[in-house]
């Protein structure tokens, strides 16, 4: 509950704290079956998105990312369809600490940002990274925004870009969990179940973002990533069984 909590309020409008979602649920449960919970709950929210800002958006982004997460949700896929568990559990602890380590690191000021005429190849390769990482841990947006926010698009093309690019993302990762067996009925009476808190956390971010202290938030759930990350690479790898 809390990490579709988390969720909701990364939809409405505390960007990036969504990737906290998945590294909190699979300290409680295997990582496959979470990522497959998560997944019907963001297509949902996904909906709303791109209907709300379905007349803005960028080509180029779109032409740019969508082949590359293409790449990456098929290398996501046999990549989960080939390991163990564990070596699925230590990965999405390594996304999420080094997505949290970014971010501490960016809030520095310190952080290299791409030129905004950066080249298209390099886009789909941020693309490819952004697509294993939604694939393996819901986890897409940093490779995404690393590529997109330098373009300095405007506010609703950005927006409506980034709903546009992660709601393909999450339909076409749809076959890939059908494949790995975790379209389950009991996983998909959990997602059920979890729709209406999801939707109403999202509603409660689109208030709350204009309330709280954003930088305070945002450090803190960062450093909340970074440990639980950490925490999750060391079980992945065995280290204290």
């Amino acid at each position: 509950m809390v990490a579709v909590i988390l969720s909701g309020l990364s939809k409405g409008g505390f960007a990036g704290i969504g990737a906290l979602a998945m590294p909190l649920m699979v300290i409680a449960n295997p990582p496959l079956q979470s990522a497959a919970v998560l997944l019907p709950i963001l297509i949902v929210q996904d909906l709303v998105g791109v209907w709300s800002f379905r007349k803005t958006w960028d080509k180029v982004v779109l032409m740019v990312m969508i082949p590359g997460m293409t790449l990456g949700v098929l290398l996501g896929y046999l990549f989960a369809a080939r390991v163990s568990e564990t070596a699925v559990l230590a990965t999405v602890g390594g996304l999420s600490f080094v997505f949290g380590l970014h971010r501490l690191w960016q809030d520095t000021g310190k952080a290299v940002a791409l030129p905004v005429n950066a080249p298209r190849w390099l886009g789909v390769l941020f693309g490819v990274a952004s697509g294993f990482g939604s694939q393996i841990a819901h986890a897409g947006a940093p490779p995404f925004q690393m590529w997109v926010l330098p373009r300095k698009l405007p506010r609703d093309v950005l927006v409506g870009s980034n709903a546009l690019c992660f709601a393909y993302m999450n339909l076409i990762k749809v076959p890939a969990y059908i494949a790995l067996g975790q379209f389950t009925p009991a996983n998909l009476l959990h997602s059920a179940e979890l729709v209406p808190l999801a939707l109403a956390s999202t509603f409660l971010g689109v208030i709350l973002v204009r309330k709280v202290d954003a930088e305070r938030f945002y450090t803190l759930i960062y450093l909340t990533m970074v440990g639980i990350g950490l925490k999750l690479v060391l079980d992945g790898l065995g280290v204290f069984h």
